[in-house]
């Protein structure tokens, strides 16, 4: 068995290995397939001449004149040309000035220099209307194209106080005059710790780039929209359920790098809000990535419980908590500076959470060879983003579809644990159920233990039905369910499970048949008494719907006594409707909201009930009375039967459940259940009326159905 687990270990390391190696690989060979400069400029001369750039936009790369502590008009510059002649100094484009050689010295990366380049059109581009995308220049800007003052970006200045950084992207549009080009672009930064032209500037046709701005735009904003839903979707998640920390931890991360994703690329935020400050917005963004690695390390841990030592978890904790003070507390031309520092923070926490995922993955824990891959494409993203920023890298932000993928894939690993959740939930449910029905099995097999669950259960109800209020119902109608079922049904299974005993022991054979028969007619009064008691359960716990509807009260007696007039004549009994004079006054005839069927029922269990209790020869007379109180008019049905009656004492408790009243002269076949007026009074509850029963206890009995009319 071992040997055998060594072999599985063996192989899930190798296939980690080699998803990670091609994750790599794939991922850079993606990067690094994007469209690179062919075409460079030497010495501020950039020749276009071969090339349309009206169709194929270009990244500007090469040789720049550059003009140090100096903010030279194109007018100065030409004059100066005129003048001096050329000596101008030339530095690389994308890249900043700090570390640039000027003199035998090297540059910080504060303060402010003019660049120029002269860009030779082709024949076809003379004509055409062109654009330029500009970048985010650190951090104030002058642009002129063939001496004209196209954008303006911060306010330029020769010092700090002079100067207004401003970071955002902006697209100009310039109609050639010639196949010559001049852009001169004046630069000043006294607030990051990198000054110039530190990202690419794309020349095309004004609409073919102004279909690529607007789709990086499109495409930032899905990526955004995407992680601030996803994070906030999971932390409702977390404020609806507070036991799981890992959808608070993920809903963190995903909201606050969906906020980044504002602060990076096309700057969508200073596109929606233009005034919002440079300075907030730079904390905000490093504060973000401060505060990742420890959200992430947090999250890892909730989903892989002991991967994480304490010892990680507290110096994470206190290296996120220096960093972030610094960010706070610092100007950006100092915490900027630790901007290297904090990319090996975060590279470090995502590399030590990759080594747990190996370990889970090779334990074969859930989603952690999903998580594993995932991350290898995020830290890519990341490590990429991080040299970018520190020029080390050609490549543009690549985090935020990095980030999505991970984010999406997290939030699969986190549907799959709640459903996972729900479907054990589902079987111990199940489970829980089985050995119920299997106790109650054996419980029915043991007469002693029967009689004790009976009598704990029948105390327990006992207690329940005069503690417990109507908002509880619902539980109590269940139990109740329970307790008289195992009450009523007691005796006759008892019994009857005396007869099969007799019938299989032979003790009387000339009796089977007898036995037989008292076996089947118990039977069948059991499925009757448990179909009404769950019906009545359920009109106790309003789970019965109602179709309700306006009908006239006269019709439906008629109908409802034609229906069951036989059936009453063939139990020997008269049957007789009376309705009085209602029915020729039409425009006063009375109308019922009512659920015609249900309240049918109700009126037959009144007749039932007159029918088992009157002799042959007797009367059932269903009668309308319409009567006003309190301005309300209500149709009043009756039910009179010439039985042996109710004595009054009892008026009251024959509408209770399992109430039962042995009539003098009454045959035990007509014996009943005891719910059927339980039932009549809810149905008739629920339409809003009630009922009620009058009696001598001598001469029959009258059942009164009061129901509102419709006004």
């Amino acid at each position: 068995m071992g040997g055998i687990l060594r072999l599985g270990s063996r192989t899930i390391l190798l296939h980690i290995a080699a998803a990670v190696v091609i994750g790599l690989v794939a991922s850079y060979a993606v990067i690094f397939a994007s469209d690179s400069p062919k075409f460079q400029s030497e010495e501020g001369i950039l020749d276009l001449t071969k090339v349309y750039v009206s169709e194929n936009p270009i990244k500007l790369n090469g040789e720049w004149a550059f003009y140090w502590q100096e903010l030279l008009s194109p007018e100065d510059i030409q004059i100066r040309s005129t003048r001096d002649g050329n000596h101008d100094r030339w530095i690389s484009i994308p890249s900043s000035w700090l570390g640039y050689r000027l003199d035998g010295q090297q540059l910080t990366g504060t303060g402010f220099a003019t660049f120029r380049v002269v860009i030779q059109l082709s024949e076809q581009d003379r004509n055409e209307r062109l654009a330029l995308r500009l970048p985010t220049i650190f951090h104030a800007y002058k642009l002129w194209v063939n001496g004209e003052l196209l954008e303006e970006v911060g306010v330029v200045g020769q010092d700090k106080s002079g100067a207004t950084p401003l970071l955002s992207t902006k697209l100009v549009f310039f109609q050639p005059e010639n196949d010559r080009v001049e852009l001169v672009m004046q630069v000043a930064n006294f607030h990051h710790k990198r000054g110039g032209i530190t990202k690419y500037i794309e020349l095309g046709g004004s609409d073919v780039l102004t279909v690529r701005t607007n789709l990086r735009i499109a495409a930032e904003m899905f990526i955004t929209a995407s992680l601030l839903m996803i994070g906030v979707y999971h932390l409702l998640l977390f404020v609806l359920r507070r036991k799981d920390r890992a959808t608070l931890y993920f809903g963190l991360f995903t909201l606050l790098f969906g906020i980044r994703s504002l602060l990076v690329g096309e700057l969508l935020l200073t596109q929606l809000w233009p005034a919002f400050p440079w300075g907030l917005q730079f904390k905000i963004e490093y504060l973000i990535l401060c505060s990742s690695g420890y959200i992430i390390t947090m999250y890892f841990d909730c989903i892989f419980p002991n991967y994480v030592s304490r010892w990680f978890q507290r110096g994470t904790r206190l290296v996120t908590g220096a960093f972030c003070i610094v960010v706070t507390v610092t100007p950006a031309l100092i915490y900027t500076k630790l901007l290297l520092m904090i990319g090996v923070m975060v590279v470090l926490h995502m590399i030590y959470l990759m080594v747990g995922l190996v370990q889970a993955a090779v334990r074969r824990k859930e989603g952690a060879l999903i998580f594993l891959l995932v991350s290898v494409v995020a830290l890519v993203t990341v490590i990429n983003d991080f040299l970018y920023y520190n020029e080390w890298s050609l490549i543009g932000n690549t985090s935020p579809p990095g980030l999505l993928i991970f984010t999406i894939a997290q939030m699969i690993l986190l549907s799959s644990r709640f459903t996972r959740a729900a479907s054990n939930e589902e079987r111990i449910t199940r489970e829980l159920q089985d050995a119920n029905n299997k106790l109650t099995a054996m419980n029915m097999n043991l007469e002693r233990t029967v009689q004790e669950r009976t009598q704990a259960l029948s105390a327990a109800h006992d207690d329940l039905r005069t503690s417990y209020d109507r908002l509880l119902h619902s539980e109590q109608g269940r139990k109740k369910l329970l307790a008289y079922i195992t009450h009523d049904l007691r005796m006759p299974l008892s019994s009857m499970l005396g007869y099969v005993e007799a019938v299989q022991d032979r003790v009387k054979p000339e009796r089977n048949e007898q036995y037989l028969k008292y076996i089947r007619e118990n039977t069948i009064r059991i499925n009757r008494m448990i179909e009404e008691l769950s019906f009545l359960s359920l009109l106790e716990t309003g789970q019965v719907s109602y179709r309700m509807e306006p009908v006239y009260v006269i019709h439906f007696l008629r109908v409802f006594f034609e229906q069951y007039e036989l059936v009453v004549h063939d139990a020997g009994l008269d049957f007789m409707l009376d309705i009085g004079d209602a029915e020729d006054q039409r425009p006063d005839m009375p109308v019922v909201e009512m659920d015609a069927q249900r309240l049918e029922q109700a009126l037959f269990n009144l007749v039932s009930n007159a029918m088992k209790f009157n002799s042959r020869g007797g009367l059932v007379r269903i009668a309308l009375a319409v009567d006003e109180v309190n301005d309300t008019y209500y149709a009043i049905i009756s039910v009179q039967d010439s039985g042996t009656g109710i004595p009054p004492d009892q008026l009251e408790q024959i509408f209770d459940r399992n109430y039962k009243y042995d009539r003098p002269g009454v045959e035990k076949e007509v014996e009943g259940t005891g719910l059927g007026l339980a039932i009549c009074r809810e149905i008739v509850q629920a339409h809003g009326g009630t009922v009620r029963a009058e009696s001598d206890g001598k001469t029959g009995a009258i059942f009164y159905v009061s129901l509102p009319c419709n006004v």
